[in-house]
């Protein structure tokens, strides 16, 4: 049959054609997908094999978003309708934390239990004709792809069916470090709740949701390290409710939990890099998985069989099909686990945040995945929302963003910063009106720090010849023209400068030109921790430095610092970032000596360590000093989040005033996780761990995203660039759009008249009455 499939994709023949359909897996996703495929098409002929028995089933209440719940209603009515009868609803989420209970609400949730979810679409598969096989293997995949035209692997996160075609598929299944076990409590919660117990031997958590009129899902989840330390390793499933109703007993009512084959597991994520094979396809957790704190496996099973069914009937041929089916739900899955991995994570590392204000740690839980931010948290719950930002310190109207911070002697206006940005524009390294109008435009645009992009400490230290520098009285006097046009012009705006040396990234053309390529001629010599070329074979392998060259080195930033001072800077930032030259004594990918500026953390940090005293021992003692650091350099064998913390407390020991953390481009060969805000957790960790102020940079794109990560206090200010070069008036947009017209987001007086959007033209007119109340 397999072969008759191709051949009527050859002719253009609909997918959707009387197929013969198999189904490995009877979960909902599963049930679900055959119920949709025999509907649309009576013909088809569909059979699921289920191992275990119609009443056998693991955990006890499922959660459905009000969007899956339409697509369910537009695909079959009939299954809306018997969900509708089911579910429990609820809108608050309670956190209860150290004795004290926040209660945020209009979240709007839906649950019933699994069995009861399994039992209606036994029901409906039966209604239509779907054959289930009850307690039968489902026959090997190479077996049924022959004798069906269409299989759909719903077989779960230990799917035979994917492992089976592995070399296709490629999964990747990472396994994270906590415990949970899924149980069962005789009544209903009156509020998805959040509860924390802080035990001797660490913190346990309890996830609880009603999904019937006297039950609920009662989830606890620890670290593996605690799971042990209390020896719920060793009890079995009796012990563990046990154990788990004493913890929890408060939470509880002194009401016992039950279990339901509940053992304890680490959740795992499923990637993978394809989802079909031939006229095989995979669905829900065999696909992909999303950790349960930000919802349910099984809302994206059912999201999957929708989709799934509505390609095979609007596709011509099946290979079409899988392929649109995979294309279209690829990046909604990705969109999921990137929010899934956050959630997870922030519970993994939840004793980090056990000392935060009542107030701020329930908003920093709720607004954990990044989905959840200040602005949708201040619609569905204004009076919550309003009592955070007090505790945060904001005036009455003023966002959170526009609170001033005190770093040393300087008071920023705001929490908005303009990250560096090379131009790669400058001569002789010296800046010039490009650079005046860039900086000068961004500082008028309403942002309470400036920062200029690497400014290269000698000629040899730079990234391209169009690279400026702090190493001549000429470059300095340019950039004293740049900051008394921003202190003169946007008074109130600070201006910092970032030092550098490109180290064994220098010496390349400009990035339009052929980024990190060689210049074709006119190169200089590069130095470096390591004669480690940037990438083998292309770039110029530097020389190391010497005992002599280190003091050179140093020498050079300690000249710049204070050529710096004279140009009239207001913060200055030291770049160990990056790969450039202090980044690469930092780094073990690129930091391979021997001597005493090696081997251990320790050796890799001793040099700039040295660079950063020498350079605060010039700066004038009330002017902040950060550093920029790369927290990750995503890739095998580089700097660990617990070096990133290390090496961002070695520097606040030492007088840095706040940590620029930003990941990567330390080798080439990188990967990075990329996704909204995806480095701003290396900051939250280093902020919340050390209790030092941090700066957070990475694919913070809005307004929102920047009160969210402050009031959850996971950052002090938030570097932004690309926002800032698609509008230089980023910031001062971002007030009006808020309705803020304070001091911390002041218009220049000639541009005050453009503090409102303008009128774009005849639709937004108002609008003439025509009806009657």
């Amino acid at each position: 049959m397999a072969g008759q499939v191709a051949v009527a994709a050859g002719t253009g023949q609909r997918a959707g054609a009387a197929l013969r359909v198999a189904v490995v897996g009877g979960g909902p996703g599963g049930l679900y997908a055959a119920a949709l495929l025999k509907r649309l098409d009576p013909a088809r002929s569909v059979t699921v094999w289920e191992r275990n028995a119609p009443d056998d089933t693991f955990g006890f209440g499922v959660v459905l978003s009000d969007e899956t719940l339409g697509g369910i209603e537009q695909a079959d009515p009939a299954v809306h309708r018997a969900l509708q009868d089911e579910f429990v609803r609820w809108d608050d989420i309670d956190i209860v934390h150290r004795g004290t209970t926040l209660t945020s609400g209009g979240h709007g949730f839906a649950a019933l239990g699994r069995r009861r979810l399994l039992e209606i679409l036994h029901e409906r598969c039966r209604a239509l004709g779907v054959r289930i096989r009850f307690r039968t293997e489902a026959p090997p995949p190479a077996e049924l792809a022959a004798t069906h035209d269409l299989v759909v692997a719903a077989d779960g996160v230990h799917s035979a069916t994917r492992r089976a075609y592995a070399d296709v598929f490629a999964p990747r299944v990472t396994t994270h470090r906590c415990r949970y076990i899924w149980l069962s409590a005789p009544f209903a919660f009156d509020a998805f709740r959040f509860e924390i117990a802080e035990t001797e031997h660490g913190v346990m958590q309890l996830h609880g949701y009603p999904y019937g009129p006297n039950a609920s899902t009662v989830i606890v989840e620890m670290r593996e390290e605690v799971w042990q330390a209390a020896g719920l390793d060793r009890c079995d499933e009796r012990e563990s409710t046990e154990r788990c109703a004493r913890i929890f007993a408060d939470a509880l009512g002194g009401r016992p939990l039950t279990g339901n084959n509940s053992s304890w597991t680490a959740f795992r994520t499923v990637v993978n890099d394809r989802w079909s094979h031939g006229n095989t396809v995979l669905l829900g957790d065999a696909a992909h998985t999303a950790h349960f704190s930000i919802g349910s496996g099984t809302k994206l099973a059912v999201e999957d069989a929708l989709a799934l069914a509505a390609n095979i009937e609007e596709q011509p041929d099946l290979p079409s099909a899988l392929a649109a089916y995979e294309s279209e739900r690829r990046p909604v899955v990705a969109s999921t686990q990137r929010a899934a991995g956050a959630s997870l994570e922030w519970f993994e590392q939840l004793d980090m945040y056990l000392g935060q204000p009542p107030r701020e740690f329930a908003f920093n839980l709720l607004t954990r995945s990044r989905r959840v931010t200040h602005g949708n948290l201040r619609l569905r719950d204004r009076a919550f929302t309003d009592t955070v930002e007090r505790d945060f310190g904001c005036r009455d109207g003023t966002p959170p963003m526009f609170t001033p911070l005190r770093l040393r002697g300087l008071e920023l206006r705001n929490r908005v910063v303009v990250s560096p940005m090379d131009m790669y524009s400058a001569y002789d390294g010296v800046p010039g009106d490009l650079h005046l109008v860039h900086l000068g435009a961004r500082a008028l645009g309403g942002a309470g720090l400036v920062m200029t992009e690497m400014v290269c400490v000698s000629p040899e230290g730079r990234i391209t010849p169009g690279c400026t520098g702090l190493y001549t009285g000429e470059q300095a006097a340019a950039w004293r023209r740049v900051t008394s046009f921003v202190h003169e012009q946007s008074p109130g705006t600070a201006i910092g400068v970032q030092l550098g040396h490109s180290g064994r990234k220098g010496s390349t053309r400009l990035m339009w030109d052929g980024m990190d390529e060689p210049l074709p001629d006119g190169n200089w010599p590069l130095s470096a921790a390591s004669p480690l070329p940037y990438r083998p074979g292309v770039s110029q392998v530097p020389s190391e430095l010497d005992a002599a060259g280190l003091t050179a080195v140093r020498d050079q930033f300690t000249e710049a610092a204070r050529r710096a001072v004279r140009a009239g800077f207001d913060l200055l930032e030291l770049h160990c970032a990056h790969g450039y030259l202090l980044s690469g004594f930092l780094s073990p990918l690129t930091n391979l000596r021997t001597d005493g500026y090696g081997r251990s953390l320790r050796g890799r940090l001793r040099f700039p360590l040295e660079v950063f005293d020498a350079v605060r021992a010039v700066w004038p003692e009330d002017r902040p000093m950060t550093v920029r650091i790369s927290a990750a350099d995503w890739a095998p064998g580089g700097t660990t989040p617990d070096e990133a913390v290390a090496i961002a407390g070695a520097f606040a020991a030492h007088g840095a005033d706040a940590i620029d953390v930003s990941t990567g481009q330390v080798v080439p060969g990188e990967k990075p996780a990329f996704g909204r805000s995806y480095q701003t957790p290396f900051a939250d960790r280093i902020r919340n761990e050390l209790g030092i102020p941090v700066v957070a940079v990475g694919a913070i794109s809005s307004w929102d995203d920047v009160n969210s990560l402050l009031l959850a206090g996971r950052t002090d200010l938030c570097a932004l660039a690309r926002p800032h070069l698609y509008d230089p008036h980023w910031t001062l947009h971002a007030a009006a759009e808020q309705g803020y017209e304070g001091p911390a987001a002041p218009w220049p007086l000639p541009y005050r008249a453009g503090s409102r959007a303008p009128r774009t033209g005849r639709a937004d007119a108002p609008k003439p009455r025509l009806t009657l109340k």
